[in-house]
């Protein structure tokens, strides 16, 4: 199993807003059963660590290539991307493999 998290920063003053478009967009690839149930953070600056910087993360027992044969794009997905552009500096991706009985070594 895996943890997948899409990183992004952000203008200033729009962490909100991007988190907010976030949410809608992996409801929609939720609702269209291309991905777990994603989990939006973000820090506007309020908190102490990063600001400006939302995080998009969910769990897949594989990591795939979203353009792999037979997978339909999600229209209702398109116009939060859209919406999203305008506010992202920039943008990566991050996976770690969770840990689970059968992976655990002995000492």
């Amino acid at each position: 199993m895996y943890v997948i998290r899409r990183v992004y920063d952000v203008k200033p003053g729009s962490a909100r807003k991007v988190a907010s478009l976030m949410q809608q967009q992996g409801d929609a690839y939720t609702a269209a059963g291309q991905r777990s149930k994603v989990t939006i953070y973000f820090n506007g600056g309020t908190l102490p660590g990063d600001t400006n910087r939302v995080y998009m993360q969910w769990t897949d027992a594989t990591i795939d290539s979203p353009y792999r044969e037979g997978v339909p794009s999600v229209p209702e997905a398109a116009p939060f991307g859209a919406q999203m552009r305008e506010h992202v500096i920039s943008n990566r991706i991050e996976f770690f493999e969770m840990m689970i009985p059968e992976k655990m070594q002995a000492d």
